[in-house]
Parts: structure tokens; sequence; C-alpha cells
């Protein structure tokens, strides 16, 4: 008997565990960035910052230093970023538009250097 309860305490125990990793609070980078500044003001302590915000200590110390990090980068000039996908296709299609326009203007070029050699012009 105390086998079978031992069994059916730990298999709750797992599925506990289960539905805590797959309801796992995700959070945005504003929140983030909203929970790292509040504790870094210092209005509260981090571990009341953390309990209040439902988070591990150790969560807290590793976005405040990426946070940091990233700050430190900014700061020193590092500008490169990822560009978004949206980003990426007006880029893209700018520089078609622009190919297309040196193509059409090379052409053009060479058509008058054509007429103005034909109409007896200096060849040049």
């Amino acid at each position: 008997m105390r086998q079978k309860s031992d069994a059916l305490k730990a298999g709750a125990e797992q599925t506990v565990r289960d539905i805590r990793r797959r309801t796992r609070k995700q959070y945005s980078a504003e929140e983030k960035i909203r929970i790292v500044l509040s504790g870094l003001r210092g209005e509260d302590s981090i571990a009341a910052l953390c309990r209040r915000e439902g988070i591990a200590e150790g969560l807290y110390y590793s976005w405040s230093k990426e946070f940091l990090e990233a700050g430190k980068k900014r700061l020193a000039g590092d500008t490169a970023r990822q560009a978004s996908s949206g980003e990426v296709t007006a880029l893209r299609r700018e520089a078609r538009d622009m190919k297309e326009l040196v193509a059409e203007l090379s052409l053009e070029n060479r058509l008058l250097k054509k007429s103005m050699s034909g109409d007896g012009g200096d060849g040049a």
C-alpha cells in the first residue's frame, strides 16, 4: 500500500512540474526593462522586487547583467543590430529600384553618346 501511494505522489508531483513548465510566464523586453530599472532605482530590495514580480533572484540578476552589457556596448559605439524582416524587404526593394535606375541611365547615356558621334560630334 505504501509503494502505491508513493508512486501516486511522485506522478502527481511530475504532473504539477509539467503544468508549471507549460504555463511559465514569458516576459517581454519591455517588462524585463521595467523590472531591471525598478531594481536599479533601489526603492525596494531585490528580494522584495522578485517576490512581487514572481521571478527568481538569479533571473533578475541575469536580466540586469544583459541590460547593462547592452548599454555598455551601445555607449561604446557598437550600433550594429539585427534588421527586421520588414526592413530587409524594404532595403531589397530600394536596391532593386536603384539598380533599375542605374541601368536606364546607363542606356540613355550610351544612346546620347552614339547620337553625338553620329551627328558629327567628336566621338568622345
